[in-house]
């Protein structure tokens, strides 16, 4: 019988503990970003979540590499994810953001650009209310220019940080991404 520790203690796997399918997901990884972030070995721990995950992120979307994100990034401040906020923090300023902009996004109010603002302000009230954001923020971003195309996108992204968010907020492995501030 397994105690409950050891159900509820989850380890990150290394490459020689995941399937043969996920240590070539692994290998790739290894050889295009040096290493495999803890977030994703942990999806490696079930036989076809790592591919699948990447899958679903690495899909061709209406949304630039900025938006997606300030996606991310808003999504995973109100789910509170200690590993995802840190994470896409790194990506933000790889795709350009600054670090006061990064702060901007997080708190989604972004002063520096009126369409990322009604972005972050959508997909904040999207988040909290579970798919429900207001007639205001909705009437705001489609004034920003964005179009129904673009909200189906916004909403698998939000999908998407949730399954992460929630895997690491039960799973808590190691943060592997440098340390952020507090906002």
């Amino acid at each position: 019988m397994i105690s409950t520790n050891e159900t509820l203690e989850f380890k990150v796997p290394t490459r020689v503990e995941v399937s043969e399918k996920n240590r070539a997901v692994f290998d790739y990884m290894i050889t295009a970003y040096g290493r495999v972030p803890n977030l994703y070995a942990t999806f490696a721990l079930n036989e076809t979540a790592l591919p699948d995950y990447l899958a679903l992120q690495n899909r061709k979307t209406t949304l630039s590499a900025k938006e997606r994100e300030i996606v991310n990034l808003v999504v995973s401040v109100v789910n509170d994810c200690k590993y995802c906020v840190p994470a896409h923090t790194a990506v933000s300023k790889m795709v350009g953001f600054t670090d006061e902009q990064i702060i901007e996004i997080r708190r989604a109010q972004i002063a520096f650009d009126e369409k990322y603002d009604a972005l972050a302000k959508f997909v904040k009230e999207v988040a909290f209310n579970r798919g429900r954001p207001s007639e205001k923020a909705s009437i705001a971003l489609f004034e920003a220019g964005y179009n129904q195309a673009n909200v189906i996108d916004i909403m698998i992204l939000v999908g998407d940080k949730i399954i992460s968010n929630y895997l690491h907020n039960f799973t808590q492995i190691p943060v592997d991404w440098p340390e952020v501030p507090h906002i």
